[in-house]
């Protein structure tokens, strides 16, 4: 059996999140970023898209170095992957925090109105694929962005055809069994119409040097390992514009043998999700646990290892 860490993307952001960590590794962030981070938190300046990101680099990074005990595997949803990154020793925090604020401008740049995401819950893949393909069109465009739980998925697109994606949903299985959530993320990710933006962070990334995971980094995209440097460059950068296969990571770690997965900040909504997936084991949230009930409880599994 074995430990997973993993981290949240956008729409988890908090206000004020940045002011509960540890300020060693906010001050670092300063130092590289050359700005006052803790500025970025309030809940004006997480309405922009590079603020939300940093943050959740920041938080989970500071998040995972409290713990300061390694796990035997890491996974960020989005955004998530650039503090899992850093934490699996395959990335420096300052070359992350460099990317990662280039990323937000590049997404924020592409589409600063009337584009982003909703998630849908009470339908499955197939269903949501066949309102996807009622309304898409090059003038109306809505795509597949997440595939969290199997009824569970988010799609991404212009505020126009995401509504028409949501009324058709709703006439499909009813107001009170389908859940319509616009989510807190102002840019369309996880689709074809962020591709440009992707291939102009991969040009960044092509001057960053990337090491061999020192533990295993799962990809949120593909839900399997990654272990080569050049095949984790091409997962960073380009998660922006693939589709994110949650549900098969969270899957894909529990047949590895994960029977612990703890969330890094902030918030808990990963942790709901795996709870459908861990029929064994135990699934917790940084947030809201005491700091050593969480090293004792990835202690204990260290030792069954061993």
């Amino acid at each position: 059996m074995s430990s997973l860490l993993v981290f949240p993307g956008q729409g988890a952001q908090q206000p004020g999140m940045l002011h509960r960590l540890p300020q060693e590794t906010v001050s670092e962030a300063c130092d590289v970023l050359g700005e006052d981070v803790l500025l970025l938190d309030s809940a004006e300046a997480l309405q922009s898209t590079r603020a939300v990101q940093l943050c959740l680099l920041i938080a989970g990074v500071a998040a995972s170095r409290q713990l300061a005990i390694a796990p035997d595997h890491v996974a960020g949803l989005s955004i998530g992957a650039y503090p899992a990154a850093v934490v699996a020793g395959a990335l420096r925090f300052s070359d992350a925090l460099r990317l990662v604020s280039l990323r937000g401008e590049l997404m924020q740049q592409a589409y600063p109105q009337g584009y982003g995401m909703t998630a849908i819950i009470g339908l499955d893949l197939a269903t949501v694929e066949a309102l996807l393909a009622q309304v898409h069109s090059v003038d109306s465009p809505v795509y597949l962005a997440n595939i969290n739980a199997d009824n569970q998925m988010v799609i991404a697109g212009s505020d126009e055809a995401m509504k028409a994606v949501a009324g058709l949903a709703k006439d499909r299985l009813g107001s009170c069994t389908c859940v319509i959530k616009r989510l807190a993320v102002s840019v369309p990710s996880h689709c074809p119409l962020l591709e440009a933006p992707a291939a102009s962070l991969a040009e960044a990334f092509a001057n960053v040097e990337l090491k061999t995971p020192t533990l295993g980094y799962l990809s949120g995209s593909r839900a399997r390992p990654i272990v080569k440097p050049d095949a984790l460059r091409d997962d960073l950068a380009f998660n922006m514009c693939r589709v994110v296969d949650w549900r098969g990571t969270v899957q894909s770690a529990y047949e590895r043998g994960v029977r612990l997965q703890i969330e890094l900040p902030p918030g808990a909504v990963l942790t709901g999700l795996a709870r459908r997936v861990f029929e064994q084991g135990t699934v917790m949230a940084f947030d809201g646990a005491r700091l050593d009930t969480l090293q004792a409880l990835m202690r204990e599994e260290e030792s069954r290892q061993n």
